[in-house]
């Protein structure tokens, strides 16, 4: 076991080990350690604590010191520098004429080194803006370009739920979203409703992705013929996940009703056994599996929902951290 401490340098940012000497830390203090970008000013999240060998990235780095008050009076006047550099280097892209977007500029906490986040729709040759800036701020320069979902991260927002972004607030990483998880959860697969503010799906669309998986196992199909306990059979109609409940079309007295039924009270082939029995009979027809034949606009929001799939894979991992 390895005595370390958690460290992050930026608001939902990825956690680093590094270990404490001999000094107690405690949640929330500031420590200054070097990193492979320089000195850096950091945060403690995860106080003194023992990990197994395996947790940890080796060599592991010890902390320099605690930060003190002229640490912190550092590294504030350096946030204010940076507002600065920002809009030098928005200057100096408009006067090179460069197809890119800058997001943020960021000083390490020794002024070693100045980083520059951009987007950019593809390459971009900023060798000249590098010796530019480089002429300017006598430092060393690092331009870095990243995707439209690191941009969200760094800039922040308000979701369609009404509160800050996850991804600004507190996932330290992308997590891997598919439509898959919108169609457990029986959301609209309209791209514009399951997608955020950065145009790609939503992080959130994972929160309850297992939960649903779960109890959709247990639940059968629209259109299925089930078996109930009353011994009526008929057709799903209705489901709900959540009560974990069925609404049957059955036939009673030459008349057909809607019956709800919990869905213990059920008789019907497992899913997993339903699906497997569909992959034989396809299997055996010499057909691939497809989904319902649609046109016009469904068709279009099932190529934009493709597409979102495609982004979602290229942009699955953050490079803020790299």
């Amino acid at each position: 076991m390895i005595k370390v401490i958690g460290v992050r340098f930026r608001t939902a940012g990825k956690v680093y080990y590094f270990g404490p000497k001999d000094i107690e830390f405690k949640r929330g203090e500031h420590v200054i350690v070097e990193t492979a970008r320089g000195v850096e000013f950091g945060t403690v999240v995860l106080p003194n604590m023992e990990v197994t060998d395996d947790q940890v990235v080796q060599p592991l780095k010890t902390v320099i010191r605690k930060a003190s008050k002229e640490d912190c009076e550092r590294e504030k006047r350096n946030r204010e520098k940076e507002k600065d550099a920002y809009k030098v280097c928005q200057e100096k892209i408009l006067k090179h004429g460069l197809e890119m977007k800058l997001i943020n500029a960021e000083y390490t906490f020794d002024n070693n080194k100045v980083l520059f986040y951009f987007t950019a729709d593809g390459r971009v040759d900023f060798r000249e803006l590098v010796k530019d800036l480089a002429s300017v701020f006598r430092t060393r320069i690092e331009l870095r370009q990243v995707g439209v979902r690191d941009e969200t991260k760094i800039l922040g927002g308000m979701g369609i739920c009404g509160r800050p972004l996850c991804c600004h607030t507190y996932l330290p990483d992308f997590v891997p979203v598919s439509i898959k998880m919108a169609k457990e959860q029986n959301l609209s697969l309209n791209p514009t409703k399951i997608s955020g503010i950065c145009g790609r799906l939503m992080c959130c669309l994972k929160n309850e992705a297992e939960t649903y998986e779960y109890l959709n196992r247990k639940l059968p199909n629209l259109g299925e013929y089930v078996t109930a306990s009353d011994g009526l059979k008929g057709e799903v109609k209705e489901v709900n996940v959540l009560k974990q409940t069925v609404k049957v079309l059955v036939e009673v007295d030459d008349e057909k009703e809607i019956h709800e039924y919990p869905v213990e009270e059920l008789k019907f082939k497992p899913k997993k056994q339903r699906e497997n029995h569909e992959k034989d009979k396809d299997r055996r027809h010499g057909k691939k599996q497809k989904g319902s034949q649609n046109s016009g606009n469904n068709y279009q929001e099932d190529a934009e929902l493709k597409e979102l799939e495609m982004l979602e894979r290229k942009d699955e991992k953050s490079k803020l951290d790299d």
